[in-house]
């Protein structure tokens, strides 16, 4: 492979550990830490399988492995869509890719996501400033490879990525029903009431394929703080799908998604409430995402917040907008009302 005529763009995450299995869903840019990887090799040092590709057959590499890498003097072994169906083998340095969260002695496991805000910023050579910069996040996403795709196309790459997470029809719809929903509370049950109305589909076969998207880092269910039997809300680890699967806009359910997956780069724990968007209760920080915010709302936003301010102990409230600054308070409580592209590279 050719990594010289590769553009590699400067991420947050970097394998710097010899022995890494890299998680994260699809299309979020693990291949291309694993070139950027090997450009520290000579190519008769490292040898890269990926299982995805038709032309390997698994069962022959499970036998001939081990002695290639012997007879060869191979230093890095990259193990692409590995399944963990046969014992690794002796190598000074092997990364792996995976949809499987496993624990190896000795491995260090780097979870990988889509570019956030920041990162995008460094890639886009294409717009004058933040604002317009923004507009182009919000509106295609943040697969690394969108960027350089023509705009008039980057829908239909998008249709085709979902494509390729599904094995049949059904999985296609399932995963439609689940990006129509972000940014909504609805339980399993009721996306399976939705579902069989239209398509014919067994219950544990939908709720199956549903952790299988959950578990790939495709879909996010986020609890409500102290009730995690109440209903969750919904986020997918790319906002931008659901433009790519309906003409109906759900700006604000995009908007919110968008703030999900800043918080989620850099949070562990992150929880909903009534009326309140997002609850870092490590930090006590409340986030709501209104997209047009003016003065006028700030009564029915204390009367929205009050009550969780109080009892949570809240240090600090964050509302985030597509392109409105403010300040006042609540109770003593400073509001900081910023655009997400200045909070986003803030925080």
């Amino acid at each position: 492979m050719e990594f010289s005529k590769i553009e590699f763009f400067e991420r947050k995450q970097r394998i710097i550990h010899p022995k890494t299995i890299l998680l994260g869903p699809p299309k979020a840019g693990k291949s291309y830490l694993i070139f950027d990887y090997l450009t520290n090799f000579e190519s008769q040092d490292y040898l890269y399988i990926d299982f995805n590709d038709y032309r390997n057959n698994i069962k022959e590499i499970n036998i001939s492995l081990e002695d290639f890498i012997k007879e060869n003097k191979i230093k890095v072994l990259i193990l692409e869509n590995f399944l963990f169906n046969f014992e690794l083998p002796t190598c000074d340095s092997i990364i792996i890719t995976t949809q499987h969260n496993k624990n190896i002695f000795g491995f260090k496991t780097l979870t990988i996501m889509p570019l956030d805000f920041e990162e995008f910023l460094l890639h886009d050579h294409k717009h004058q400033n933040t604002t317009n910069a923004f507009n182009y996040f919000l509106k295609f996403g943040n697969l690394p490879e969108i960027i350089n795709i023509e705009e008039h196309k980057k829908i239909k790459r998008l249709q085709e990525i979902i494509g390729l997470y599904s094995k049949d029809s059904n999985q296609v719809e399932i995963l439609k029903l689940l990006f129509s929903s972000i940014d909504e509370k609805k339980s399993l049950y009721q996306l399976y009431s939705i579902m069989k109305k239209s398509t014919k589909i067994s219950k544990d076969k939908f709720y199956e394929t549903c952790k299988i998207f959950m578990n790939n880092k495709i879909i996010y269910f986020i609890e409500k703080f102290n009730q995690p039997k109440a209903v969750k809300k919904i986020y997918s680890y790319n906002h931008s799908f659901i433009s790519a699967i309906s003409h109906n806009k759900k700006f604000k359910n995009e908007f919110t998604n968008l703030i999900f997956l800043e918080l989620k780069n850099k949070e562990e724990e992150i929880y909903y409430l009534d009326n309140i968007d997002f609850f870092l209760p490590k930090e006590k920080i409340v986030i709501l995402a209104l997209p047009f915010f003016n003065k006028l709302l700030i009564n029915s936003i204390k009367k929205r917040i009050l009550s969780s301010l109080n009892e949570l102990k809240i240090k600090n409230v964050f509302i985030i907008t597509v392109g409105n600054s403010e300040t006042f308070k609540i109770d003593n409580i400073e509001i900081n009302v910023l655009p997400f592209y200045e909070w986003a590279v803030l925080n």
